[in-house]
């Protein structure tokens, strides 16, 4: 049964909707985030699930955690789901962990599509889930292997930003309507220094701790042997307050650091690649 939208929500729907064309079958790029996944319902009501494919990424920089739920999100939506292994690690440009990581990673994903998904789904084009507020932020260098692999982007092309995206989510009933952001486990490691598979390893199973807690949006960013935990404000008073301070350090320290922060600032979006692309 197709959900009825209010008049302003099916107008941004029908923008949407108006720039997937008329392709055989559309890819889409799909991480199980809030983006992403109303793009894969618009393009599921538009086009239909026959004509539709979640493609999700899967490596080490994707936490098990999100990888479930990518799965769930998808399976709600009633559109179908491939996994795709990639091999960013493999490449050096992205070890390497500099400000235009995204782009390596971006690079890969859409490669690994063209090379090995299209043809075996008679995918005719591959969209992703970029909004309008991404496409104006410098620190998204990821945009630009879109551009370099013909990759669509409906939702930043009909000019909605994330308020938007996340109003026709809860229209839709989606899910990952007020999932918070969930950036890749890489983005926790400060640029230059090297991205690993332990580091990757190490954040995922500290960020697993603190979801476990009940710390719904929680990034750990790897120093070395220190952790820096960033919480919402409104969680930091109970994450220094016992007993939830001890089962902090204690999991974060099994996880394989030696020092446990809270940092005060709270989460920072694009902490450490924005003061390094942003110009004054």
């Amino acid at each position: 049964m197709t959900t009825v939208l209010s008049d302003d929500v099916a107008e941004l729907a029908g923008r949407v909707e108006a720039r997937f064309g008329s392709p055989a079958r559309l890819g889409v790029a799909f991480s199980g985030g809030v983006d992403s996944s109303v793009l894969l319902a618009l393009a599921t009501r538009a086009l239909g699930p026959d004509r539709t494919l979640a493609i999700l990424g899967v490596s080490a920089s994707l936490a098990a955690s999100e990888r479930r739920a990518a799965h769930e999100v998808a399976a709600g939506i009633g559109a179908p789901l491939v996994e795709l292994a990639t091999h960013e690690l493999e490449r050096p440009e992205y070890r390497a962990n500099g400000p235009d990581r995204c782009y390596h990673c971006k690079t890969e994903l859409f490669s690994r599509i063209d090379d090995e998904v299209a043809a075996r789904y008679g995918l005719t084009a591959v969209a992703y889930g970029e909004n309008a507020d991404d496409a104006v932020r410098p620190d998204r260098p990821g945009a630009k292997a879109a551009t370099n692999h013909r990759v669509l982007r409906p939702l930043a092309e009909a000019g909605l930003g994330k308020a938007d995206v996340r109003r026709v989510a809860r229209a839709l009933g989606l899910a990952s309507a007020d999932k918070p952001a969930a950036p890749c486990l890489a983005s926790r490691i400060p640029h230059h220094e090297p991205v690993t598979a332990a580091k990757l390893r190490q954040i995922e199973d500290a960020e697993e701790v603190l979801h476990e807690l009940g710390f719904t949006e929680a990034r750990v960013r790897h120093h070395g042997e220190i952790a820096r935990i960033e919480l919402p404000a409104d969680d930091l008073v109970r994450a220094v307050t016992e007993p939830v301070r001890t089962a902090i350090r204690s999991g974060v320290r099994a996880a394989g650091f030696r020092f446990v922060s809270v940092d005060l600032a709270g989460v920072q979006s694009g902490a450490f690649t924005l003061p390094l692309v942003t110009r004054g």
